[in-house]
C-alpha cells in the first residue's frame, strides 16, 4: 500500500491550521483528488472496481480520516483551497467544535471522507429528492482503533445512512478498517447489529441531534432512518466517483471547489510538483497551537422525543 504522510502548517486549534498531504515519493498531493478511491489501485491509474484489491470478493476503499473518534474539533478537507488540506471548520470566525450530546463524547466513530468522490450540488438525487452537499462522501469508520487526523485507512464498506442535512443529501457510509480485529466477521450492515449492538442506533441519534446545541432543528433522514446495505452503499460511492470525474475533467461546474491536483491524468487542473510545493510553502509556518477552551468538554443534555 502506498504510504502517505502529512505536513502541518499554521497553529492547531486556530483558523489558520492546515494539514497538507504527501505521497510515498514525498510529492505534495490533494487528499480529495490524488489519493485513489479504490485501495490497491495504482496511484495514477484508473482501475475499475472488479480489478481492485479484494478480500474474497470485497472491494476495499481508501478513507481519509478527518476527525479521530472521541474528539470534537470539526476537521474537514478544505474543498475550496488548492491541494485541499485538512482544516478546522469555523463558526463566527472561531474554530468549530461539535458538542458532546449526552451520552456521547465528540464523534463516536473515526470520521472522514472517501477521496475521488463528490456529491454534486447540481444533481437532484432521485432517491432522496435533494441535491448533493458539494463535498466528498462522508465515512464513519466503526473499528476499535482511534485513528489520527490525516491517516489513510483501507476500509470495507458495510452500509449507508441517508442524512438530509438542511435540505441537502448527505450520505454517511458505514465502514470498518480492513486491519481491524473484527473486520473478519463484519461484512454487511446486519453484522454491525450483531457484533456491535446499539452502535447504529447511537449513530442515528448522533446525526439527528448534533446541530441542536447550535440552535438548529433536528436533522431528518431518508428511508425513515433505515440503514441501506453494502451493495446499495457501493452504488452510491460509484455514482459519486463519476460526478468527481466529471468535475476534474471540467464536464460539470464545480463552482468554488478547487480541483488543483498532481496525479489525475488528463485533468486540466493538474499542476506541477513545483506549483504544489509553492502552495504549501505559502501557508503559515507551523507553530504551537492555542489551548482548547474548557467548554468543549461539557455535556449537552436535552429531552429526546424518540
Amino acid at each position: 500500500m502506498a504510504r502517505y504522510g502529512t505536513e502541518q502548517r499554521g497553529r492547531p486549534n486556530t483558523p489558520d491550521y492546515r494539514l497538507y498531504f504527501k505521497n510515498a515519493d514525498g510529492k505534495y498531493i490533494s487528499p480529495f483528488h490524488d489519493i485513489p478511491l479504490f485501495a490497491g489501485s495504482k496511484e495514477d491509474k484508473e482501475i475499475p472496481a472488479k480489478r481492485s484489491k479484494t478480500t474474497g470478493n470485497e472491494v476495499l476503499f481508501n478513507m481519509v480520516v478527518e476527525v479521530p473518534r472521541w474528539t470534537n474539533a470539526k476537521m474537514e478537507i478544505a474543498t475550496e483551497e488548492p491541494l485541499n488540506p485538512i482544516k478546522q471548520d469555523t463558526k463566527k470566525g472561531k474554530p468549530r467544535y461539535v458538542a458532546n450530546i449526552f451520552p456521547h463524547k465528540g464523534y463516536i466513530w473515526n470520521y472522514g471522507a472517501l477521496p475521488q468522490t463528490w456529491e454534486d450540488p447540481n444533481h437532484t438525487d432521485n432517491i432522496t429528492g435533494c441535491c448533493g452537499d458539494n463535498d466528498p462522501v462522508d465515512v464513519c469508520e466503526i473499528g476499535s482503533k482511534v485513528r489520527s487526523s490525516g491517516e489513510i485507512v483501507q476500509v470495507k464498506v458495510l452500509g449507508v445512512l441517508a442524512l438530509l442535512d438542511e435540505g441537502e443529501t448527505d450520505w454517511k457510509i458505514i465502514a470498518i478498517g480492513v486491519d481491524d480485529p473484527e473486520a473478519q466477521k463484519i461484512h454487511d450492515i446486519d453484522d454491525v447489529r450483531k457484533h456491535k449492538p446499539g452502535y447504529l442506533e447511537a449513530t442515528i441519534d448522533w446525526f439527528r441531534c448534533y446541530k441542536v446545541p447550535d440552535g438548529k432543528p433536528e436533522n431528518q433522514f431518508a428511508f425513515n432512518g433505515e440503514f441501506k446495505d453494502k451493495d446499495f452503499a457501493v452504488e452510491i460511492i460509484k455514482s459519486t466517483h463519476e460526478y468527481w470525474k466529471a468535475l476534474l475533467h471540467k464536464k460539470t461546474d464545480g463552482g468554488t471547489v478547487k480541483c488543483t491536483n498532481v496525479l489525475v491524468s488528463g485533468s486540466p487542473f493538474c499542476c506541477s510538483e513545483e506549483e504544489a510545493r509553492s502552495i504549501v510553502q505559502s501557508a503559515p509556518v507551523p507553530a504551537n497551537g492555542d489551548s482548547v477552551c474548557p467548554e468543549v468538554d461539557s455535556w449537552y443534555f436535552f429531552p429526546r422525543d424518540h
